[in-house]
């Protein structure tokens, strides 16, 4: 900065370390120019030059490392490290992540120390296409992750940050297909159990410093403008005196008008998102004339005042002050140099985090493996990929390098891919001069590596070449479908659409339509389940290595569209377990699979998500024993008959998502995960059987390695409402320790368990509320492997009955309903999901004392509701109005007075929408 070399006495106030930080912030906005300002709410804000004030960015990516900016250390994906259930452990991981992001600062001075992570969302969908990004299904456990890599990433020190964590993505946002046009139907149960319980606990611990809005709309509103950032966000940081730096994410500013039309232009949709919390606008890359022209337009036209511009700077000049930018002889984290990157203690700590982030799933005595032969086969035996988040992998040791490290010529490998030839029926040429090792990913979906060079084939404008090292770039160009076609078979690259042709130069190029196509001749060079069947028989035990691309399939963008492993890969291991009966299916993965017949045909199943740069070192510690197997499943993992829910459907209670709510048998359960050595719980002692919604009981259960070695255990505790006036979960964690214990050892576990820990959001009083009466106290192995339960009572008063007005979102059931915005401000409405077909909420227990009469908030495009309550039935019709956002009071008199406690059936038809109703005197 220029100013910090002038005179004390002639330096300005916010360049006084002295000072409270509010005073020099306020010294600095006073100094500002109002179009300084406005261009500080872009991504890249501008220096100001005359002031010594640097540029700023908002956003670094930090998920598992330091991303998109050269060579760091690669952790396992955050699924990953949800795996680990290890809070200490992800604290170290992000403790690295931000030393490198400042050891990176030296050699780049303009990169943000902000950094875009941990992703809080919740696992909700296994065929999210962003499932590697998240730590878990349950927001107890995402939670607790998450509040320690904050902490990781932004130090100890009270007043400065090594790095400022930024939690992604608010709010529920769980779908990739068309994620900038679907609305997450989510009520307030739903909302405040599920969603906003994951984010809860991390932004009022103060490990939080700032939010990024999601894609997605919730009941109708995009999250850019959702009032849940001032009532819920901002509302929980205040009892840590800082506020929260809310981000958007990239292009959604523009989005609110394009695709969404939510508003009519961009001033109004700017002006909508800065007043709803938003404080820096990602849009247009780092060209921030368009976005801040909109802004300054806002201004003009009156829709903003300083007063909203102020507001966002001050947060963003908060996060500036505390990393240092304003005192670097002040700032602890400056000396961080170059010399951290890559080094010796986070290599370390990348083969820790890959092995205590491995799942054994299955075992039958066959690990960890004793046979000296060991045949790698499958497409990923031999392969470290990196997602779209990961940083470069300054090394990469795949299972085959881990196992060869240990075994040496024991260990054969065989990738199990075809090799062929594809030659031009029109010029007898071969495409590309070479062989190519086919992969098949599923669906159809193929990519094709050069047998000499090794690079993958790929689409460069409208040519082929096979020049790609790594697969790696938001645009996939090189996967492609071999389409057969008589005879012969077309080549169609699956980004564009075109199909390769050889032109009479020798260009490869593409066309349009595959009438206009080459048709090409496919010659097997090397068949590749034969050469892994050759290993396998040459071998004691087969391990073979399945899963997916990150870049393909279920990705950023892309859902996948079911949990079965690709057909040839399933082919492949069929094949292989049909001549070596000793196999072991290893799963690298960034989401589960429907391993049915695995799991009943191979003696043993081990998971790890893309494990980074020491994936291989640390599954061969596993297989071999040399590591205890400490994962646990972040996730269910389903059947693969099991029809799961639509992925839209939000409604994670009515739907039965996750292990709350799914009634139906996992394959495995959440939290599931075995070990080499056995261990036995006993005495689950409570110190009281009674308690308050106020109060807590403390707990112990005895925990006995009972193994031959050392090992990991995660305890897992575990509460159940008994007899619940509302539709409780099956079972829901409270709490989890991981311990490890040498043979024989046992140690006593202690766990505090409060009363709103039992806690269920009241729709009647709008607040969370722990009812009185029974409950039980689980220890568990996972979510469907109890071990150990006690009976709990909690005292208090009965639960107010409801009366006088009723939120529609506050239903305690409902059939064919979706909510959707009362206006573009604030408010939920709900409406039938298809007006062609009536929906149904459900009120139970309402107080209608004295009513004759219902009176509701109705709008929309005609129809009518009904109200059903003591066998009466009242229908109030629905003015037609093309503005979903005019609201008018219908009224209707009850063919008799009621009197007591009733259930209240609506039931909405046509385009009604209902806000709210109540039962008139």
């Amino acid at each position: 900065m220029v100013s910090e070399y002038l005179p004390v006495a002639d330096r300005p106030l916010f360049l006084d370390p002295a000072l409270p930080t509010r005073k020099r912030i306020d010294d600095l906005l006073g100094r500002l120019t109002l179009d300084e300002r406005i261009a500080m709410l872009h991504q890249y804000s501008p220096a100001v030059e005359r002031l010594g004030l640097g540029a700023f960015r908002t956003g670094t990516e930090a998920l598992h490392g330091v991303a998109w900016l050269g060579t760091a250390t690669v952790f396992p994906q955050a699924v990953g490290l949800g795996a680990t259930w290890d809070e200490d452990l992800v604290h170290a991981v992000a403790e690295a992540t931000s030393v490198e992001l400042r050891a990176m600062r030296h050699r780049s001075p303009d990169m943000s120390l902000q950094a875009w992570a941990p992703v809080l969302n919740l696992l909700r969908d296994p065929r999210w296409g962003r499932n590697e990004e998240g730590y878990s299904e349950d927001p107890v456990h995402t939670a607790r992750l998450g509040t320690a890599f904050c902490r990781g990433l932004a130090g100890d020190h009270p007043r400065f940050l090594r790095a400022a964590p930024v939690l992604k993505h608010f709010l529920a946002y769980n779908n990739e297909n068309d994620r900038c046009v679907t609305s997450s139907s989510v009520r307030p149960r739903v909302l405040h159990e599920y969603d906003l319980a994951a984010f809860r606990p991390v932004v009022t611990s103060g490990a939080a410093t700032g939010a990024m809005a999601a894609y997605n709309l919730v009941n109708g509103r995009p999250c850019h403008v959702t009032p849940l950032i001032g009532t819920e966000l901002r509302r929980w940081a205040e009892a840590t005196g800082r506020e929260l730096f809310v981000v958007s994410d990239a292009e959604a500013p523009s989005n609110l008008v394009d695709p969404e039309h939510y508003f009519d232009d961009h001033a109004e949709s700017h002006a909508a998102a800065l007043k709803a919390g938003i404080d820096s606008f990602t849009d247009h890359g780092a060209d921030s004339a368009i976005p801040v022209g909109r802004l300054r337009e806002a201004f003009d036209r009156g829709l903003i005042d300083e007063s909203d511009v102020d507001r966002a700077v001050r947060r963003q000049l908060w996060i500036r002050f505390r990393l240092g930018e304003f005192d670097p002889e002040l700032d602890p984290y400056a000396s961080i140099g170059p010399d951290a990157l890559d080094c010796q203690e986070h290599r370390a700590l990348a083969l820790k985090a890959a092995t205590e982030s491995v799942v054994l799933l299955r075992n039958n005595g066959l690990l960890p493996l004793r046979t000296p032969k060991i045949a790698v086969i499958g497409p990923l035996a031999d392969a470290v990929l990196e997602d779209w988040y990961s940083g470069t992998l300054p090394y990469a040791v795949t299972v085959a390098d881990g196992l060869t490290a240990v075994l040496g010529e024991d260990v054969s490998v065989a990738d199990g891919a075809d090799r062929v030839a594809l030659r031009s029926r029109t010029s007898g040429e071969l495409l590309g001069g070479t062989a190519f090792d086919v992969t098949d990913w599923g669906d159809g979906v193929l990519t094709l590596r050069s047998a000499e060079t090794g690079r993958y084939l790929r689409l460069d404008g409208t040519s082929l070449v096979a020049d790609q090292e790594v697969i790696k770039s938001w645009e996939v160009r090189e996967t492609f479908r071999l389409v057969p076609v008589e005879n012969s078979f077309v080549l169609q690259n699956v980004l564009t659409g075109r199909y390769a042709v050889v032109d009479p130069s020798g260009t490869r190029v593409t066309a349009e339509s595959p009438e206009a196509a080459d048709r090409w001749d496919r010659e097997l060079l090397r068949d590749g389940t034969a050469d892994a069947l050759a290993a396998a028989l040459a071998a004691d035990v087969a391990v073979v290595v399945l899963g997916n691309h990150p870049l393909i399939h279920g990705r950023e963008t892309e859902d996948r569209t079911g949990l079965s492993l690709p057909s040839s890969q399933d082919a492949l291991l069929r094949a292989v377990a049909d001549v070596r009966k000793d196999t072991v299916l290893v799963v690298m993965s960034s989401y589960p699979y429907a391993l049915d017949w695995a799991d009943e045909h191979l003696p043993a199943i081990v998971w790890t998500s893309h494990g980074g740069q020491e994936t291989g070192r640390a599954l061969a510690a596993v297989l071999l024993g040399e590591a205890d197997p400490a994962g646990r499943l972040p996730q269910t993992w389903y059947r693969g008959d099991d029809e799961l829910p639509d992925p839209l459907d939000y409604d994670v209670i009515k739907a039965g998502w996750t292990y709350q709510y799914h009634r139906t048998e996992p394959l495995y359960p959440f939290g599931h995960g075995m070990s080499y050595t056995g261990f036995a719980y006993r005495d689950l002692i409570l110190s009281a059987g009674t308690i308050t919604a106020n109060s807590a009981v403390d707990l112990s259960v005895t925990l006995t390695n009972t193994g031959g070695r050392t090992g990991s255990e995660v305890v897992q505790l575990y509460v159940r409402a008994l007899d619940a006036r509302y539709e409780a979960p099956l079972i829901r964690l409270a709490d989890f320790r991981k311990v490890s214990l040498a043979p024989g050892e046992i140690r006593v576990l202690t766990f505090r368990l409060a009363g709103d820990q039992l806690a269920h959001w009241d729709v009647g009083t709008d607040a969370f509320a722990v009812d009185p009466g029974g409950y039980e106290v689980l220890v568990a192995r996972s979510a469907r492997d109890v071990v150990l339960t006690a009976p709990l009572t909690v005292a208090g008063p009965v639960p107010a009955l409801r009366a006088g007005l009723l939120r529609a979102a506050d239903f305690d059931d409902h059939d064919g309903v979706v909510l959707v915005d009362a206006t573009r401000a604030a408010g939920d409405a709900v409406t039938a999901a298809d007006p062609a077909v009536p929906a149904t909420l459900w009120f139970r227990s309402v107080d209608l004392a004295d009513a004759v009469s219902i009176e509701a908030e109705v709008a929309g495009s005609g129809g009518r509701v009904e109200f059903r309550c003591g066998g009466l039935l009242v229908e109030i019709p629905v003015p037609s109005n093309d503005d979903p956002y005019v609201w008018t009071t219908g009224r209707a008199a009850l063919p008799a007075p009621l009197d007591g406690v009733h259930d209240v059936e609506v039931t909405l038809h046509g385009g009604a929408r209902l806000a709210a109703f109540t039962a008139a005197d």
